[in-house]
């Protein structure tokens, strides 16, 4: 009887130890703070469609709240930050509805984060995020440093609004120009021209916005894609830099309204 007391007190001992070790190694939860790509969803590479962003997700260890885009989407929610190290399970993860050519991403992407019940470092600047069984669901790499206002400066055409590409053959091309420095726009809607400045807040530095965009008031056979332009302009909040390498401008619920091409 005494050896059977002594052997259940020493795999008691142990299984602490044991858990006790697990919580000493595992991620500091400060450690996944910041923005991430989503590089991969159940193994699966992913690959943005044309004029998208990659997928990403970005954690607010101090607030406890979780932003990001899901491919076409934004999406926003919560986590509990008072969860011990390793753990991490998501709320009901809200998102913009925003329809695009391709919501398979998309959808792969919400998926899997609502089988989000942990994390693990999985290299220098990767990440994965775990079901309840431990297995990585999606893989994230860290997003590199911030986007500069800069890159914004110079002459873009206006790929899409709201969704729709600009239709083709147009007697003028609606484009928007960027003098970052004096922080100013020219350019043509799709009829009229069209100039003024733009704003930026220092709590982002994504934030942007064109309040009083005057145009000259010429009458053309179509003011319909003209209309849709400069709607969307007036509720531009902030941009990002798109995976093909044009700029996302999106509204103050992080809907992308329109879309920029060198």
């Amino acid at each position: 009887m005494n050896k059977v007391l002594v052997s259940m007190c020493i795999a008691g001992a142990a299984l602490a130890m044991s858990s006790c070790r697990s919580v000493e190694k595992a991620t500091p939860l400060s450690s996944i703070n910041g923005e991430w790509n989503i590089i991969e969803v159940n193994g699966s590479k992913v690959t943005p469609g044309e004029s998208r962003t990659l997928p990403f997700i970005a954690f607010d260890t101090a607030t406890g709240r979780v932003s990001g885009s899901s491919g076409c989407n934004r999406m926003m929610g919560n986590f509990d930050v008072n969860a011990k190290p390793g753990s991490l399970e998501l709320g009901a993860i809200g998102s913009t509805r925003m329809m695009c050519p391709d919501m398979t991403t998309e959808r792969n992407v919400l998926s899997a984060l609502a089988q989000v019940k942990g994390y693990k470092k999985a290299g220098k600047d990767k990440l994965y995020l775990c079901n309840a069984s431990n297995r990585p669901v999606i893989a994230l790499e860290k997003k590199e440093g911030g986007v500069k206002l800069s890159v914004l400066n110079g002459e873009w055409k206006v790929k899409e609004v709201n969704g729709e590409a600009i239709p083709s053959g147009m007697e003028k091309q609606p484009f928007i120009a960027f003098d970052v420095k004096k922080k100013t726009i020219h350019g043509n809607a799709g009829c009229n021209l069209i100039n003024g400045g733009f704003e930026t807040n220092t709590s982002s530095a994504k934030s942007i916005s064109f309040p009083g965009v005057a145009s000259t008031m010429m009458a053309c056979p179509d003011m319909e894609t003209e209309g849709k332009i400069l709607k969307a302009m007036n509720e531009v909040r902030s941009f990002d830099v798109l995976a093909g390498g044009g700029i996302g401008l999106y509204d103050a619920n992080n809907a992308l309204v329109l879309v920029l091409e060198k």
